[in-house]
């Protein structure tokens, strides 16, 4: 591995691990995050870059990723009994929290889902369920992009030292 190869895996490391913090801290992208800085190094190395069945994976794993996340919310209420009400306020209060930084990213699921169960006419003890039930499943879907951020630097990683020591 020469200097200039060694470096732009360095780089790209950072950045990824800029897209893992993502899976937590708001406004910043994890696997798309991930998937990017795989592709640029791609580009810029050539042959000496990830193969592109690689891409393929870290694009596959950024999809599921991203559809993981919305279904957890999802789950999480419709676990804890929401209705489908309570279950499309988590995602509209999750979407709109991502514009109050980290209190309204935990506290938008629940209050998107407990609004909509109230509008729905449900009492405050179900409709406060059903928000718990968001939030809890917005944890776990921040978990999985988590562990699906490690998958793919490690999955890139293993590959381009495997194609530069070759």
């Amino acid at each position: 591995m020469t200097t200039e190869q060694m470096i732009g895996l360095i780089l790209a490391l950072f950045v990824m691990c800029l897209g893992m913090a993502g899976s937590i801290l708001p406004g910043i992208p994890s696997t798309p995050l991930v998937l990017i800085a795989g592709l640029a190094h791609k580009l810029y190395f050539g042959a000496s870059g990830a193969d592109w069945w690689v891409l393929v994976v870290l694009a596959a794993i950024t999809a599921l990723s991203l559809v993981m996340d919305y279904l957890a919310s999802v789950y999480g209420a419709k676990r804890l009994g929401a209705t489908w009400r309570g279950a499309v306020g988590a995602i509209v209060g999750g979407l709109v929290g991502l514009f109050f930084g980290l209190p309204g990213v935990l506290l938008g699921p629940f209050v998107g889902a407990v609004l909509l169960e109230l509008a729905g006419g449900r009492q405050w003890k179900e409709a406060s369920r059903a928000g718990v039930g968001a939030t809890l499943g917005l944890l776990a879907g921040a978990l999985g992009k988590l562990a699906c951020c490690a998958a793919m630097m490690g999955i890139f990683t293993l590959d381009v030292v495997y194609r530069s020591s070759g």
